[in-house]
């Protein structure tokens, strides 16, 4: 499994924190994350990711800003980004099992570490239900090839 993970300033320690998560899962995660707290615009970290997954080249992506509205508006404007904006591990497992979502963003103003940490093993352990689902998400894209 392959992993694209970025942050703006709100979100080093919280990158780190799940970075660290992940590889010892032995999975390998590409960063365009910035780390520092020094203040940065969060569409510069958020394209590169949301680019990856809309082309394939990552299985999926995870983000950090401060609310994750930025991250997570910015992120679906790809075709093929389903971004869901996640506080608890609850929502996670929905936008997986109805959405099929392939980018988490998480708030990091509004989560502890700890809390991101379980927010981001639900989504790597849940699986999209498909079915009456599938129907719905296919009509997800606007985005008409000219």
């Amino acid at each position: 499994m392959k992993i694209a993970i970025g942050n703006d300033h709100a979100g080093p320690d919280y990158k780190f924190a799940v970075l660290g998560y992940l590889e010892s899962k032995n999975i390998k995660v590409i960063n365009y994350g910035t780390d520092t707290v020094d203040s940065v615009d969060y569409p510069d970290f958020v394209h590169p990711v949301a680019s990856d997954v809309n082309e394939g080249k990552v299985d999926l992506g995870i983000l950090f800003c401060g609310s994750a509205n930025g991250v997570a508006m910015t992120a679906n404007k790809y075709k093929n980004v389903r971004a869901g904006l996640c506080w608890n591990k609850e929502i996670v497992e929905l936008i997986k099992l109805h959405n099929n979502a392939n980018i988490l963003c998480i708030p990091a103003r509004y989560t502890a570490i700890p809390q991101a940490i379980e927010m981001v093993k639900t989504f790597l352990a849940t699986k999209f239900e498909g079915g009456r689902h599938q129907t719905r998400v296919d009509k997800i894209p606007m985005c008409k090839i000219v």
